[in-house]
Parts: C-alpha cells; sequence; structure tokens
C-alpha cells in the first residue's frame, strides 16, 4: 500500500474570540482551499492527528470536518481519511472568484483614500503582470 503525505495545516486557534473552535478549524481549512493553497485530491491530516496537534477534541475536528463536507469542500472516505473534494470545482472557483471581489473592493477603497485613479490601478496591474510573467 502507498503511504499518502498529508499538507500540515497551520491552524491557529483563538479561545478568547468567541467564535468556537470548529467554526475556527473550518473556516481556515475553507480559506486555504479558497486560496488554492490546497488542491483538489490533497489529503487532509486525520481527524485524531489533527485534534492531537492542536489539542483539542477528537470531536471538535470531526464537526469541523463534517461542516466542510456539507459544503462539499471535502470527501471524506471511511478507512482513507478526508481530501479536498474535485467534483465541486465550480462552486469553488465562484467562491474564490468572490474573494476575489472583496480583495479588488478593499483595493478601490484604498485608491479612493490616496487618490489614485482607477485607470492609474490598472496600469500598475498591468506592469506588475508583465514583472510576474
Amino acid at each position: 500500500m502507498k503511504a499518502v503525505k498529508t499538507i500540515h495545516l497551520n491552524i491557529i486557534l483563538s479561545h478568547s474570540s468567541g467564535e468556537p473552535i470548529y467554526v475556527q478549524i473550518e473556516k481556515q481549512i475553507r480559506q486555504c482551499i479558497m486560496q488554492g493553497m490546497l488542491k483538489p485530491g490533497d489529503p487532509l491530516p486525520s481527524i485524531r492527528q489533527l485534534a492531537r496537534n492542536l489539542g483539542i477534541s477528537v470531536i471538535t475536528t470531526k464537526r469541523a470536518y463534517n461542516e466542510l463536507e456539507n459544503q462539499g469542500l471535502i470527501d471524506s472516505i471511511v478507512g482513507r481519511g478526508s481530501f479536498v473534494s474535485g467534483s465541486n470545482m465550480e462552486m469553488i472557483r465562484e467562491q474564490r472568484l468572490r474573494w476575489v471581489e472583496d480583495k479588488v473592493r478593499e483595493l478601490l477603497e484604498e485608491c479612493r483614500n490616496i487618490p489614485l485613479d482607477v485607470n492609474e490601478l490598472i496600469e500598475m496591474i498591468k506592469l506588475l503582470d508583465r514583472e510576474e510573467s
């Protein structure tokens, strides 16, 4: 049997945030998927391993994974583990586009504060894109 290497997740929990721990885990894993840091087919740590790494209950990590599975972001296979889903790519793309739109709104707000004209911003983006290519 071929060993599968799981991705190390850098999850940071805040016990003073007022947000349940399982929600914090679910949001951070979802963000990794939305930003493309986790790709379809990538294995996640086992529920027990993640609980051990974070020093929390297995029930808490299981609840976070269940939420992600209900959203169609991960698939859990008994005896094999949990993996980033590849079947719901259109939904993931839509959520990533929404994330980009939010970042563009933030950028536009910052441009208004400078002030920087939208056309200047577009030229800046084109220039940076050429430098990256």
